[in-house]
């Protein structure tokens, strides 16, 4: 009897994330939009196509991308999970103390406005292994913790409430970054928002355990723009502090990769981080950086120099020329790729007669030179030969120009 009467309960079983949050019913056909909210296909195209809405259902957020994307994860978990029930419904074993514990420790945190020592209790039970990390996620845990780390968005004074923030966010640190945890967190853009407020105002460890999750996030391909739109550059400005003060590798290493995450994404966010101040404070983290880190910067920067407010910022910063120049041929071949990138995309944006001065002083055209003396063909080699053929003229009248330069600018002119 007592079986039969579980069966009604099942629905209440199913993780709110299956459900569309327009019809509330299991999705089938679930679609990402440009928010970050997954819907089910045909409820997300009537409400854009056939009522005309331009905002998002759950957020009210006003969207101008209405592209649908097919959330594979979401359709795959959903099948794992139907297998899961089939599979504890042949008699699984009995629910275990830790399980318990787990619940009870969720009701004490619900209801009670002192939730730090809960919360390190459940980080003790998290910590013990796989399995009870598995139960916390496929309890709702992820939820719990969520709801405490939006609190700090309408209590952000409130000394309890950050405190009671940073122990939920040093747990959700300990969890694998599974599907499952991500789509419990994904529906909730405000939780987003009160991490990157964390990273503003947090603890030196609050920011660890922040930068550390929006990291797993970045390698799950978050799509932060949402974040960026309410934060504008407060965002880079919180990063770029992290990577300035360098007091923790961790999160130094962590911000940078968070950093190039979101800068690879769009143009937008490249110049929100020109803005920010990002080109200068990656130049003066160029000079002691070790190989791995010196080719993330330099990607970086070649990134924003994509833009013509970046390549004015490392054109103008003191540094910038000379640390570009002394990466090239020193560090490895990608750092040699991407250095000569950088030039080439100043060089061939009309620079100023300043910069090709100071190019030609600090030792770039040197290292141009140098790139001649490669075997073979490469998109690096042949960059050198284009930058030197567009600005040897202009080298050429100064005294310290290499004899060698003037030699190969002979031979192509003898050559056309």
């Amino acid at each position: 009897m007592e079986k039969e009467k579980k069966k009604p309960d099942l629905p209440m079983e199913i993780p709110p994330y299956f459900r569309c949050p327009i019809s509330m019913e299991i999705m089938t056909d679930p679609v990402t939009i440009s928010t970050g909210v997954t819907y089910e296909k045909k409820n997300i195209e009537k409400w854009f196509f056939s009522y005309k809405k331009k905002t998002c259902p759950a957020t009210n957020q006003i969207i101008d991308n209405f592209d649908l994307t097919p959330n594979h994860t979401l359709k795959r978990l959903l099948l794992s999970w139907q297998d899961q029930k089939v599979q504890s419904s042949k008699g699984s074993q009995s629910i275990s103390s830790k399980h318990d514990e787990l619940i009870s420790l969720f009701t004490t945190i619900h209801s009670t406005p002192f939730k730090v020592s809960s919360l390190k209790k459940l980080r003790s039970i998290i910590e013990l292994g796989t399995e009870t990390q598995i139960d916390f996620v496929q309890s709702g845990g992820v939820e719990v913790l969520s709801h405490i780390i939006i609190q700090i968005l309408t209590e952000h004074s409130d000394f309890i409430t950050f405190g009671a923030c940073e122990e939920a966010l040093s747990i959700l640190d300990i969890l694998a970054f599974s599907d499952e945890v991500w789509l419990q967190m994904t529906p909730k853009p405000e939780c987003i928002k009160a991490m990157a407020m964390m990273l503003q105002r947090g603890s030196a460890e609050g920011r660890l355990h922040t930068v550390t999750i929006f990291r797993k996030m970045a390698k799950a391909e978050y799509n932060f723009s949402g974040v960026i739109q309410d934060q504008s550059i407060d965002l880079f400005k919180s990063l770029l502090e992290i990577l300035s003060d360098e007091i923790n590798i961790k999160a130094c290493s962590y911000a940078l990769d968070v950093l190039a995450h979101i800068i690879g994404s769009s143009k937008k966010n490249r110049s929100r981080a020109i803005e920010a101040g990002a080109v200068c404070v990656l130049i003066e983290l160029l000079p002691d950086s070790n190989r791995p880190k010196c080719e993330k910067i330099l990607w970086i920067i070649k990134l924003l120099c994509d833009c013509a407010d970046g390549r004015l910022a490392l054109v103008e910063n003191e540094l910038g020329i000379a640390m570009i120049s002394k990466k090239i041929l020193r560090v490895s071949d990608a750092a040699t790729k991407l250095g000569v990138k950088i030039f080439w995309l100043i060089c061939s944006s009309h620079p100023s007669l300043k910069v090709l001065e100071e190019m030609l002083l600090l030792g770039s055209v040197k290292k141009f030179l140098a790139l001649l003396h490669i075997d073979g063909n490469s998109s690096t080699k042949n960059k050198a030969v284009k930058i030197l053929k567009l600005h040897g003229h202009t080298w050429q009248q100064y005294p310290c120009f290499p004899c060698e330069a003037k030699d190969f600018l002979k031979l192509m002119n003898e050559s056309r």
